[in-house]
């Protein structure tokens, strides 16, 4: 599994996002997430009891010194992401520190996108509804419609996230957000799971509906996962599952 060691990390070619510098606001030595997914990068959540957050400081002095040398060296990013070991949007001075990223790419590299990747779970909290809608590519996870397959695959902390909860909170952003999907087969202590069904994406399709989405983002796992009983969606199939959603209306962009 891949833990982020450091607050700003990258650039890194993204399949979906392009030459992409990442911001890490979990600490480098643990991975903490409000969802702990079977598929992530990262590995499962781990206790982090004496983990340590950057501060908003520490963040925004990185990030300089790293567009200051990327300026230097005329290497601009396409994007700046929030991703790392975790969910984003926990830090408690996310909205400052997208304010903060905004103001500094503006001065270093105006043409780059602000972007979030985020699992949606703390969108009901109003300084991080506010800080997402000011940012270019505000990226949020919804893998299933079914809430089995939600808890199965994304197994979230909080009882309270369920898919009802999930497009309600979605709707607020009316249509400003890029919705992202994994797509994957496997299972997990015998039981199966599968997302790409018809009957799952029926009503996938049926919820992005709902939640106003215009964008949507489709992928599967493209490296080492915590569970090894996930199965990658080839291309083909997924290119299959963009043609149903372009054929309701959604741009729908694929990596395989």
């Amino acid at each position: 599994m891949i833990l982020f060691d450091q607050i700003i990390f990258g650039p890194v070619h993204s399949r979906r996002l392009g030459i992409s510098l990442g911001i890490n606001l979990l600490p480098v030595d643990a991975k903490i997430c409000s969802f702990d997914c079977l598929y992530c990068e990262c590995g499962f959540n781990t206790t982090g009891k004496h983990a340590k957050l950057p501060t908003q400081k520490e963040v925004s002095d990185a990030l300089e010194l790293r567009l200051k040398e990327m300026a230097t060296d005329r290497q601009i990013p396409d994007i700046i992401t929030f991703a790392g070991n975790g969910e984003p949007t926990l830090h408690p001075d996310f909205a400052g520190i997208i304010d903060d990223t905004l103001e500094l790419r503006d001065k270093y590299c105006p043409n780059a996108k602000v972007g979030v990747l985020s699992n949606a779970t703390q969108i009901h909290k109003p300084n991080v509804f506010n800080a997402l809608k000011k940012v270019d590519d505000n990226i949020l996870k919804f893998d299933s419609a079914f809430d089995h397959t939600l808890q199965l695959l994304d197994r979230p902390v909080r009882k309270y996230i369920t898919v009802r909860w999930l497009i309600e909170h979605l709707k607020k952003f009316e249509g400003k957000m890029i919705v992202q999907t994994l797509f994957i087969r496997g299972e997990i202590n015998g039981e199966k799971i599968d997302n790409t069904s018809d009957k799952e994406i029926e009503a996938w399709l049926k919820a992005l509906k709902e939640m106003n989405a215009t964008q949507v983002m489709i992928y599967t796992i493209d490296r080492e996962t915590p569970l090894k009983t996930l199965e990658k969606i080839p291309l083909d199939e997924l290119n299959r599952i963009a043609e149903r959603a372009k054929d309701h209306g959604f741009d729908v962009t694929v990596s395989g």
